[in-house]
């Protein structure tokens, strides 16, 4: 009877243990908590030259998640998100613009709830441990299988499991971009009056519907996409002062993101040709059948060269879904 007791406790320790370094049960822990937990804070966002800081409130209200980010720089804006609705409300030009969400995440919820398309491209690997806002966490890297994509450094709070920060490196290990939490606390409250914009009720405010665009199933693809990404989004959009549509095909591979914009060349227009690179991201410019084809990402230069290349206008086939 002992030693079946004392091999029971060995099993549940070693159950334990197990789930304490396996990084993908970490990840998923992660991607959760950003959407379950109560925090408040301030986080650095650093592309190239461009650094942004913005504070956070989030909540979960019974099941529904209410998001304040105030963004804290030069051109101030409160962006407000409830499940996939988003208002960004900017009281400098006195607009409101109302949108849903499209093939990304805000951060600190960066990561899906489901890993399997990340799993699929990536290798988790454990890494050491560090303090971000004076908070313990854990650092788990992100390895691509292949040369699509980049290198991902995730902390994790070693108590809470919420992200705390998240570094964007390519293959040469240097660091692109990293955004992370230089002030953080947990909330206890269930109040939401805080969830509402600072709004100038003498100002008369312009309001943009980003939501009253055309979802297309079926209209564009792209021949043979780059291993592990899928179509997540597909939306048509008017151009102001153009009689044609843009088109904005949006991939991911459960967490980078590449958006294909295609439009019909206006006559008379010097199109657009070649690659540029700002920051982390790249952009690739083509034509294709009279249509200007651009692809942006902070993914490799060879991601958007290929998916600029490969656009069709045949039907879409279940395979490319």
């Amino acid at each position: 009877m002992f030693l079946r007791a004392v091999s029971g406790i060995t099993c549940l320790i070693l159950s334990v243990s197990a789930f304490a370094n396996d990084p993908w049960q970490m990840l998923e822990k992660t991607a959760y908590a950003a959407r379950e937990l109560n925090y408040e804070g301030q986080f650095i966002y650093q592309n190239g030259n461009q650094v942004r800081t913005v504070q956070i409130t989030h909540m979960n209200n019974g099941g529904r998640e209410f998001t304040r980010n105030m963004v804290l720089d030069d051109k101030p804006r409160e962006v407000y998100s409830q499940g996939s609705d988003i208002v960004i409300f900017q009281p400098r030009n006195q607009k409101v613009m109302i949108e849903k969400r499209r093939g990304q995440n805000l951060f600190p919820a960066m990561l899906p709830t489901d890993l399997q398309l990340i799993k699929s491209s990536y290798t988790a690997r454990l890494s050491t441990t560090d303090i971000v806002a004076g908070r313990p966490a854990q650092i788990i890297d992100l390895v691509p299988k292949d040369a699509f994509r980049y290198s991902y450094k995730i902390w994790t709070d070693s108590e809470f499991g919420l992200l705390v920060k998240m570094t964007l490196l390519n293959n040469h290990n240097e660091t692109l971009e990293q955004i992370y939490f230089n002030q953080l606390s947990m909330l206890n409250s269930q109040d939401l009056n805080w969830f509402q914009p600072k709004i100038d009720v003498s100002k008369n405010y312009v309001i943009e519907d980003a939501a009253a665009v055309t979802r297309v199933t079926d209209d564009w693809i792209v021949a043979q996409l780059p291993p592990g990404y899928r179509k997540v989004d597909h939306i048509q959009r008017s151009i102001p002062g153009k009689s044609g549509l843009m088109n904005q095909v949006i991939f991911s591979d459960g967490i980078a993101s590449v958006s294909l914009f295609i439009e019909p060349i206006t006559k008379g227009k010097r199109p657009k040709m070649g690659h540029m690179l700002i920051g982390s991201t790249n952009i690739c410019a083509n034509v294709i059948d009279g249509h200007q084809i651009i692809v942006v990402g902070e993914v490799p230069a060879e991601t958007v060269r290929q998916i600029s290349k490969a656009v069709t206008f045949k039907k879409q086939t279940a395979n490319n879904q």
